[in-house]
């Protein structure tokens, strides 16, 4: 099957649906950090217009706006835009929120001086269309801004995991590719100069049990991979046992606790003039 050929619209409805389902909120303000180190990465200036593009609840939305810049958040998960107007409001800090598809962003060309995802762009499906748009709404000059989980990084090995139960759709290329350098070249390089930067996030939880809980609930991807096994017992309980294998095996806490580094590619990709 080729890219051509690929359904996207329907994809595209199935991960809308497993990323409202739970609550990734819950999930995504332990990853706060991520979006404070990824402003400092691009250097943001205070009255920069950024734009956040599947932002999930808002990390890279508040860090930015944090920096006294001009923040429009997007997403297509009603939901998770209301956790973040939420948490920008009990900030007191002025963001603008916008229900907006990655693949075809409702803004002129050269729209804002900065463009920002963290763990979010990467899971669309159509990655070239979805790279394309963030350059489109970048103006000459600007930066585009991202965090992507790595293929060899924990969050790359559970999906792994997960392909391995439920097998994503077929001809769909990996969102761990966005972890790459070569990926990123291949998407980006023509618009501009792509730098990159090897980073850990620590998912730091009660224990790995605790974690499986969290993500089983709240996480929707995980949420939909415990559904789909639930006819077949033996093989969710195989997941499961699998998921725990893979957590602790990567467990540097050494007292029962959770501290499990996981890889991000950190990335600054400055647009041509």
């Amino acid at each position: 099957m080729t890219e051509t050929t690929i359904d996207f619209a329907a994809i595209k409805k199935r991960q809308q649906g497993a990323w409202a389902t739970g609550n990734y909120a819950v999930v995504g303000t332990t990853l706060q950090i991520v979006g404070e180190t990824l402003c400092e990465a691009l250097d943001l200036r205070s009255g920069s217009r950024v734009l956040d593009v599947c932002a999930g609840n808002g990390n890279a939305t508040l860090a930015a706006a944090r920096r006294f810049t001009d923040v429009t958040s997007t997403d297509y998960v009603p939901s998770l835009l209301e956790a973040g107007k939420k948490r920008a409001e009990a900030e007191g800090l002025t963001v603008h929120f916008q229900e907006a598809d990655v693949e075809n962003l409702p803004f002129p060309d050269g729209s804002f001086d900065v463009v920002l995802s963290t763990f979010g762009v990467m899971f669309s499906p159509d990655q070239q269309k979805a790279a394309s748009e963030l350059v489109r709404v970048c103006k000459p000059g600007g930066k585009i801004g991202l965090a992507n989980w790595t293929p060899e990084g924990f969050i790359g090995q559970l999906f792994k995991t997960i392909g391995k139960y439920v097998p994503p759709a077929a001809g769909l290329k990996s969102p761990s590719l966005w972890g790459t350098q070569g990926r990123l070249e291949e998407l980006f390089s023509a618009a501009g100069k792509v730098h990159t930067a090897s980073r850990s996030f620590p998912f730091r939880y009660r224990s790995p049990q605790h974690f499986v809980e969290v993500f089983r609930t709240f996480y929707g991807p995980m949420n939909k991979t415990f559904a789909a096994l639930e006819a077949e017992p033996d093989k969710q309980a195989a997941f499961g046992r699998d998921l725990l294998e893979l957590i602790e095996r990567g467990n540097r806490s050494g007292d029962g606790t959770l501290v499990l580094p996981s890889e991000y590619l950190e990335v600054v990709i400055e647009k041509k003039r």
